[in-house]
């Protein structure tokens, strides 16, 4: 097993050094989901829901969320982003929003945590915009799906390259 790069040689945290690795384009890409009554999820649907744009504000905040991990996680590097997708589609076989975000930069570390980042902040603002109507709401399932650039190259989940 490697060495952990947030740790240096006494074990204390650290912010890795990127200064000497190379800048190339970098993407990742992430899901999660919230689960919900049908009755909520026809709620939103319906465009009924008590606090308005439901999706569109939690994709909003899933975007908005991404731009700031640099300051939410304490390791990580802030980052320039050049690109953000977040997408929020209504499952009636959950039932409940399937949630998922993409970011893209160039630069010398990956957007891994801003991609996971904005899809947990796209599913607590669809939580909190909900909570009053149902509260056994639950959000699952957040994960990277894949990731692009870099020294370790191209990964998708289970085990293939997207």
């Amino acid at each position: 097993m490697s060495r952990l790069s947030h740790l240096d040689e006494s074990g204390r945290a650290r912010m890795v050094d990127v200064t000497d690795k190379p800048t190339t384009a970098r993407r990742a890409a992430a899901e999660g989901r919230l689960r919900c009554r049908a009755e909520t999820l026809a709620l939103v649907k319906e465009g009924r829901a008590p606090k308005g744009s439901v999706v569109q504000t939690a994709e909003l905040a899933g975007v908005m969320a991404a731009k700031r991990t640099g300051d939410l996680i304490p390791l990580c590097h802030p980052l320039a982003l050049t690109g953000i997708d977040v997408t929020i589609a209504p499952n009636d076989a959950l039932p409940g929003f399937e949630v998922r975000a993409e970011v893209r930069t160039s630069g010398p570390t990956g957007v891994e945590m801003e991609a996971l980042t904005a899809v947990s902040v796209a599913c607590l603002t669809l939580f909190d915009m909900l909570k009053a109507v149902d509260r056994e709401m639950a959000i699952e399932g957040i994960r990277v799906t894949a990731k692009s650039g870099g020294r370790s190259g191209d990964w998708g989940a289970g085990g293939g390259a997207s």
